[in-house]
């Protein structure tokens, strides 16, 4: 039996404490995420997950980087992997939508939330979300082939994004996926319209 390096150990059970934190972050918020509480869950004792993190802290500090680095990957793949032609500004407008109604906006929403309260977690925060927040808008333009240079389209663009989060929010409370799916339904025909008006399109 070939025994894992370990170098690659240490890499695995630093990858489950992080993944295992999100999930935390998800499904019992911040306030039940404790260290303990993400090592039973990572398979790991609570002495190995403060070899790798420390304090509290630390742990989710690291975990919104996860968090960020994972939320943008989902995007970075399910984006280019759009029809073309007509449906592809409801499918661009669906995936967004998607996106901020899944575990990492979840997680991310419950990190928020706390910075809120907490100014040294919200100097962490407030950068790694500006992050998320340009390439999100970055990759958007891109899957839709829109130009930001012509009049209006960078504001429908964040508009659509910000339409995605609040629907996202709202969800967090209440199943509210048929409401949703009308409402992005009807913003991508008012997106493609505007798209249009694109003298280059």
């Amino acid at each position: 039996m070939v025994r894992e390096p370990r170098q690659d150990r240490s890499r695995a059970t630093r990858q489950r404490l992080l993944a295992a934190a999100v999930d935390c972050l998800a499904e019992v918020g911040w306030s039940g995420s404790t260290v303990s509480v993400v090592a039973e869950r990572a398979g790991v004792s609570r002495g190995a997950a403060q070899h790798h993190f420390p304090t509290r802290e630390d742990l989710f500090t690291a975990a919104i980087d996860y968090v960020t680095e994972e939320r943008l990957a989902h995007l970075r793949a399910d984006l280019p992997n759009l029809p073309p032609g007509e449906d592809r500004t409801e499918a661009v407008v669906t995936t967004l939508g998607e996106m901020f109604t899944g575990k990492l906006f979840r997680a991310a929403l419950q990190l928020w939330v706390a910075a809120a309260s907490d100014p040294l977690l919200k100097a962490r925060v407030v950068p790694l979300e500006a992050k998320v927040g340009r390439e999100t808008h970055r990759l958007t333009l891109e899957a839709l082939a829109a130009d930001e240079s012509h009049p209006g389209v960078r504001a429908a663009v964040q508009a659509t994004l910000d339409l995605a989060r609040g629907l996202g929010l709202a969800n967090t409370l209440t199943d509210d996926t048929n409401r949703r799916r009308r409402v992005l339904a009807q913003w991508s025909a008012m997106l493609s319209a505007a798209l249009a008006t694109d003298p280059e399109s």
